[in-house]
């Protein structure tokens, strides 16, 4: 039993289970803080009946997510000492910012707007939402410069690297890294895109079942429409990200798209649609692939060529001496096709739904019960994309400076994380368990249950839901 091995089996699957929660809870607010918003203008009691009911379910997303988010930072101590040794002077900084900046923001007026109901001024209590929309925005932008620093290292000090700890000496580098400034925005729509098909999936299930139209129609126009512009604003920007990462991590690239050696006699590299290698993903059976189009996506131009596996292994032996730099392909050649897949689905049916809306046959619209079970996509996208983004840096736990293996804390035994790793997975499953259970019933339930109570006060809901 390998520690290094098992340690990043834990520290991946925490980080899919913690992943989980996130997108939601960063995209569901802004709909919650838009239908406080609309009940503010207005008045009318649906508006204040939907930002109560989204937001209930907000509310259980939010509670489950910090839990599981908790045990993240823990394993840079217990599994990952050398890793914080090494780079905790730079990367602790904007955690740190995270945690009592934009983390107690958002706690802090989730709270206000939790039992702020009637109780406090209503533009103080409209505030609120806004302000926690933008606390739980702000926790995933430095959270991302941090994890931006081990794809592109900027800011330190060179001299600090032969010292084993790495000092920062250009702050504004660190917070205006083009890496992160690409990476935040398409979490964020990504994020939106999540939000959006969980409130088209939710309405779907009762308006299939003709149960409270008129509260979940409008519910659906809207998620459809979010979930169009979101997925493809989603879209846009993870082409910049290609750009970015043909650039600055040139394997990274070619393991995304399973290319082993680009024949520099033939104009342009193919982009793949489907490739086959042996069980090590780190050799070619067949493939499937159109010609020139990923010069296009990684160039912006047909004539660019994309080096292979093996060209950017020898460049890297070059640079930094002998090793394995080919990451393990059969996760980033798929992880990438789950998330590309999944985008195309999801901007087929929301395209779809828009349609339909305006042509005012929503009702009739075939697909509708489809969309509950299509809630599923925006999270095999979102695990995807942060597959290939960990992954694809493989070897390196800090692109160019530091490898995985001697980021692991010392005297670490495999028995130790085997433990810990056994331990963290039942709880993580339990907790996801929980999450769904109590998205499901409150769901199903509808906005009756919710009306019958303050939100954060208890509510019953019927057992048959």
């Amino acid at each position: 039993m390998d520690p290094i091995v098992l340690s990043r089996l834990q520290f991946a699957s925490t980080t899919i289970f913690h992943f989980f929660f996130v997108p939601l809870t960063l995209g569901l607010v802004w709909v919650v803080a838009f239908f406080h918003t609309m009940y503010y203008r207005t008045g009318e009691e649906k508006w204040k009946r939907m930002a109560k009911f989204w937001g209930k379910l907000f509310l259980i997303n939010f509670a489950l997510g910090v839990v599981t988010g908790i045990v993240q930072e823990f394993q840079f101590g217990m599994n990952w000492s050398g890793y914080s040794r090494f780079v905790g002077d730079i990367f602790g900084a904007p955690l740190a910012i995270e945690a009592l900046l934009a983390f107690f923001m958002e706690s802090t007026f989730l709270g206000v707007w939790i039992f702020g109901w009637d109780r406090i001024p209503k533009k103080l209590h409209l505030a609120s939402i806004w302000l926690v929309a933008l606390g739980s925005n702000l926790s995933a932008l430095w959270i991302l410069i941090a994890n931006s620093f081990m794809q592109n290292p900027v800011g330190y000090d060179p001299a600090s690297v032969e010292t084993g700890r790495l000092v920062l000496n250009d702050f504004g580098a660190l917070i205006f890294n083009r890496k992160a400034w690409l990476a935040f925005p398409h979490t964020i729509f990504a994020s939106l895109t999540t939000a959006g098909f969980f409130l088209m999936g939710i309405s779907a299930w009762h308006l299939v079942r003709k149960q409270n139209v008129e509260f979940f129609k409008p519910s659906f126009q809207i998620g459809a429409v979010m979930g169009l512009i979101a997925v493809t604003l989603t879209g846009l920007v993870g082409h910049s990200q290609g750009v970015e990462v043909m650039q600055t991590q040139p394997m990274k690239m070619a393991s995304i798209e399973a290319i082993w050696y680009n024949d520099p006699n033939e104009p342009g590299s193919p982009f793949s649609i489907l490739t086959i290698g042996d069980l090590s993903g780190k050799r070619e059976i067949w493939t499937l692939a159109v010609p020139r189009l990923l010069s296009l996506i990684a160039c912006n131009n047909l004539d660019c060529e994309v080096p292979g596996v093996y060209q950017v292994q020898a460049e890297y032996e070059a640079k930094y001496g002998p090793g394995d730099y080919i990451p393990l392909m059969v996760f980033t050649y798929w992880g990438f096709r789950v998330m590309f897949y999944s985008a195309l689905i999801m901007l087929a049916m929301s395209g779809l739904a828009v349609l339909a809306i305006m042509r005012n046959r929503l009702e009739q619209f075939k697909l509708l019960k489809w969309f509950t079970p299509a809630m599923i996509l925006p999270y095999l996208a979102n695990t995807g994309g942060w597959i290939v983004a960990e992954m694809g840096r493989q070897p390196w736990i800090v692109q160019g400076l530091l490898k995985t293996e001697d980021a692991i804390s010392p005297n670490l035994t495999g028995g130790m994380v085997l433990f810990t790793f056994l331990g963290f997975l039942l709880v993580y499953a339990a907790l996801m368990a929980a999450d769904i259970y109590l998205l499901v019933r409150f769901a199903k339930a509808g906005p009756d249950a919710t009306d019958k109570g303050v939100i954060g006060e208890p509510v019953a809901v019927p057992v048959e839901a």
